[in-house]
């Protein structure tokens, strides 16, 4: 039982992070600080760091609610945006200690699902409040959601005796493991920038050809929440099929409904696509990552996952753009989106290529 209720904790703190950043949008500390916050789980422990980092949630949330104004804001999305990127680096590393097997792809996917649940619920959730209460009111319910994950996570985690066993200090990655987690950032990077370039461009790109606002709400509707129970439905296939197999498919899928909508109509058609069968390997991805280096190097290995991603999500806005400008339309930047995703494919067989004979990769 208290695995399930480790994991319950940790989607709710995801869950929180999509709302905050639904909220107002983070400012970019993530990129600094993610590796450091790995060495720092490594070598004080999971516990106090993720618990640290959730308070550090609450503790933003509280700033922006009390802001005065637009400075009072940036503090407190630095604030948070430290706290979220703490829970993000350990969240992988500590669903892997408490599940192995099929049960992980199970317990990853649930996480991975659980940010565009948070999305989801800010954008429901904050108008009303900030027209009934004011903005201020509407921001302070950020700090629900990781206030309910510390609490349960306070309650329920204590440390695996495998875990406890392993020496604390600030060991660095083997060059193998280190190599193996870059590569898998950078599917994960491909992967996100692929998806963020088709959701920035198709609303650009329905409205040149004239559909209507409920047209394109629908599209992005059929996109984005169609993959909360494609990731959970992925989890299971991948346990029961292979992660290989899941990601090839649901790669294809995207490709092809991103391609497909910069080129042809049929828009719903190609987003039901890209949100649902599109949509059923980020645990896939997100399982790679994390079982990438061994349990006692996960932390600082998460950490470089996610300054991977950063850096590359930093660079992948300005491709798709260039891509639109070079080809005269927003369609262009549906068209750098669909390469983008592709590119995933030759980094996992590559990923997969490299680490074929580590068992820590077998269970993915």
């Amino acid at each position: 039982m208290r695995p399930w209720l480790i994991l319950a904790a940790l989607a709710l703190a995801r869950v929180a992070f999509g709302y905050q950043y639904q909220a107002v949008a983070t400012l970019g500390p993530d990129l600094f600080v993610a590796l450091p916050l790995g060495v720092l789980g490594r070598r004080f422990g999971d516990r106090p760091v993720l618990a640290s980092g959730l308070a550090l949630m609450i503790a933003g949330a509280a700033l922006d609610a009390a802001a005065a104004g637009p400075s009072g804001i940036v503090l407190g999305r630095a604030v948070g945006g430290v706290g979220a990127v703490a829970m993000i680096v350990l969240q992988g590393k500590v669903i892997a200690d408490f599940f192995t097997g099929r049960r992980f792809m199970i317990g990853i996917s649930v996480s991975a699902c659980a940010f565009p649940i948070g999305v989801g619920l800010a954008q429901i959730v904050l108008p009303p409040v900030a027209r009934a209460f004011g903005w201020q009111a509407a921001l302070a319910t950020e700090a629900v959601a990781p206030a309910l994950a510390l609490g349960l996570f306070l309650v329920s985690y204590r440390q695996p005796a495998a875990v406890a066993s392993q020496p604390r200090g600030f060991a660095w990655p083997t060059k193998r493991e280190c190599l193996l987690v870059v590569i898998a950032g950078s599917i994960w990077t491909a992967y996100t920038s692929g998806y963020s370039g088709y959701t920035s461009y198709v609303p650009a790109t329905l409205t040149a050809r004239g559909e209507s606002l409920a047209m394109i709400g629908l599209v992005l509707v059929i996109a984005t929440w169609g993959n909360v129970p494609a990731t959970m439905l992925g989890g299971g296939l991948a346990a029961r099929f292979g992660g290989l197999r899941i990601f090839l498919i649901a790669n294809a899928a995207l490709v092809i409904g991103m391609a497909g909508t910069a080129l042809t109509g049929g828009a719903i058609f190609w987003a039901f696509l890209i949100g649902v069968v599109g949509s059923i390997h980020p645990g896939v991805i997100m399982a790679v990552g994390t079982l990438s280096a061994r349990s006692e190097n996960r932390a600082v290995g998460m950490g470089l996952f996610y300054s991977v991603y950063y850096l590359g999500g930093t660079i992948s806005p300005a491709l798709c753009g260039y891509a639109a400008d070079r080809l005269g339309g927003p369609e262009g930047g549906v068209l750098a989106a669909a390469v983008l995703s592709a590119i995933t494919v030759p980094l996992f067989l590559l990923h997969r290529k490299l680490g074929r004979h580590e068992t820590m990769l077998a269970r993915a």
